[in-house]
């Protein structure tokens, strides 16, 4: 009996000093891999240490039952892995996986900034020490390094790695307030919040993609960057939902254009700094009678004008040998706002043709058919020029002033009888102009004064005759006569005497 007793308490004894062997080997913090230095370690004896056997934990410390309070009994490796992804992204999925990849140390985020964690594969187990951050040998060193992890975490656009598998491994904190604003009811921080990059991201060059909002479902856009690393990626995503509404405003704005321009009767063609054809509407398909798809495929400045003389569409030149210098000068004259031309083209219709600069060294030319303008134009002047031939074959001086006082018409017996002509002359003829000349050749009268208060009256005008005698000439009668707009007609016969025959009257026969 006392030997059975004798050979437990070697037993227990036995299994005592083994399992504090294990203890100390497996579970006491071991120094950092790389070039630090023990000494600058803070104390880390109450650090939580996990250990693990086929994704199984077979022990740990003190300080990690906080954690494992969370997981399930007996806690499996996955357990620990989601307990610890919040605060350090990228533990391994497979603890296997330590054994070919060595020791992985991931730094802490948000509150767990100041700690990282440390997964080895020890002697066929794995475990992962939640330690503080170690610091460096060199002072100097661990000030950059602080200025380091500021400047990241300050920085106001996500910044965020991944590995080969997908995986973030670190982010800054503004990747992590876009993740609470994306995902408020619960993350995984290891999952990537952009997990549909490009190829064309993953290459290393810059890429746009989106975001939806759950609260509004509003899209949130962003530039991504990718620098490749050695092993993983580096990501840095640039917010441009500014750049992004500014691009539709534009797009909107040029629709908006484009529905305008589609409804004026007017033209327009507008080249861009390389003289290609960016921007028409329908008005000038049908005054150039230019094909759509001609004028869709961007031609260019000269392309369109050499077209353009094709199709009859603008006035032969007289010089083919010069056509492009004289395209050059037009040009050049649109670009300093001078063009402005009317084409009479041989179909019979008049285009008035100018030319406008715009922004960046773009020209826009207007073509405006002004056919019917002309030819009420020219209808206007033949009436006119028909009623001044018949004015000028009345024997009766006219003179018509309209209602500012200004001399509108007059016909020849009148340039004869005061020995004057208004149309040579630079300056507007005014009724005070034409009171003088007749003052100076006629005797005094009151007839002028009157005559001249008449002109610029608007009200109680009725018609009056007057006499007045030339100085040296007949005696005159002074006829004046109100007409439509405010008009004046004044007109000037001579006085008949009694001996003078009248050749309105039928004259007697003579007897034989």
């Amino acid at each position: 009996m006392m030997e059975n007793s004798l050979v437990d308490w070697m037993l227990l004894g036995t299994i005592s000093v083994v399992a504090a062997l294990f203890s100390v080997r497996f579970l006491t913090p071991r120094p950092a891999t790389g070039d630090w230095s023990k000494s600058d370690r803070p104390d880390n004896a109450n650090d939580p240490v996990f250990l693990f056997e086929d994704a199984l934990i077979v022990d740990s410390s003190p300080a990690a039952k906080p954690i494992l309070s969370r997981c399930s009994d007996p806690a499996q490796w996955d357990d620990v892995r989601n307990a610890l992804s919040q605060s350090f992204p990228g533990i391994p999925e497979d603890p296997n996986t330590l054994s070919e990849t060595g020791p992985l140390v991931l730094s802490g985020i948000a509150q767990d900034c100041r700690r990282e964690a440390l997964c080895e594969w020890v002697d066929g187990a794995a475990r992962i020490h939640l330690r503080q951050c170690v610091v460096l040998s060199d002072p100097k060193d661990n000030s950059e390094l602080q200025n380091l992890r500021v400047a990241m975490d300050a920085a106001p656009y996500p910044i965020w790695r991944e590995n080969n598998e997908g995986q973030i491994t670190w982010h800054n904190q503004a990747y992590e307030t876009l993740q609470h604003n994306l995902q408020p009811d619960g993350f995984n921080a290891a999952e990537p919040l952009f997990p549909h990059l490009s190829q064309k991201v993953m290459s290393g060059n810059k890429s746009r993609v989106s975001l939806v909002a759950p609260a509004n479902e509003q899209k949130l856009w962003f530039d991504v960057s990718t620098i490749r690393t050695k092993g993983d990626r580096l990501n840095y995503a640039v917010d441009v939902n500014a750049v992004v509404d500014a691009e539709v405003a534009q797009r909107n704005f040029v629709q908006t254009l484009a529905k305008t321009f589609a409804q004026l009767s007017i033209g327009l063609a507008i080249f861009d700094r390389n003289m290609q054809l960016a921007l028409f509407n329908p008005a000038l398909i049908d005054l150039t009678n230019l094909q759509a798809d001609f004028l869709s495929s961007r031609p260019t400045l000269f392309n369109f004008f050499d077209r353009l003389r094709d199709q009859r569409g603008m006035p032969e030149p007289k010089d083919y040998s010069s056509w492009r210098q004289q395209i050059s000068d037009l040009v050049a004259s649109a670009a300093d706002g001078r063009y402005q031309e009317t084409w009479s083209l041989p179909s019979g219709s008049v285009y008035s043709v100018s030319g406008r600069p715009h922004p960046d060294g773009a020209v826009a030319f207007l073509f405006e058919d002004i056919t019917a303008e002309i030819t009420l134009t020219r209808r206007f002047r033949s009436e006119l020029e028909m009623g001044q031939a018949i004015l000028d074959t009345m024997d009766q001086s006219i003179a018509v002033f309209s209602a500012d006082g200004n001399l509108a018409f007059s016909n020849t017996p009148y340039h004869d009888l005061w020995g004057v002509d208004p149309e040579k002359s630079f300056a507007q003829v005014t009724i005070l102009d034409a009171c003088k000349i007749w003052q100076e050749k006629c005797r005094p009268t009151m007839v002028w004064g009157r005559l001249n208060d008449f002109v610029h009256a608007r009200e109680l005008r009725q018609e009056w005759a007057d006499q007045v005698q030339m100085r040296d000439g007949p005696t005159l009668t002074c006829k004046v006569t109100p007409i439509q707009n405010g008009a004046t007609l004044v007109g000037f016969v001579p006085v008949r005497t009694r001996t003078e025959p009248d050749v309105d009257q039928p004259q007697p026969a003579q007897s034989r």
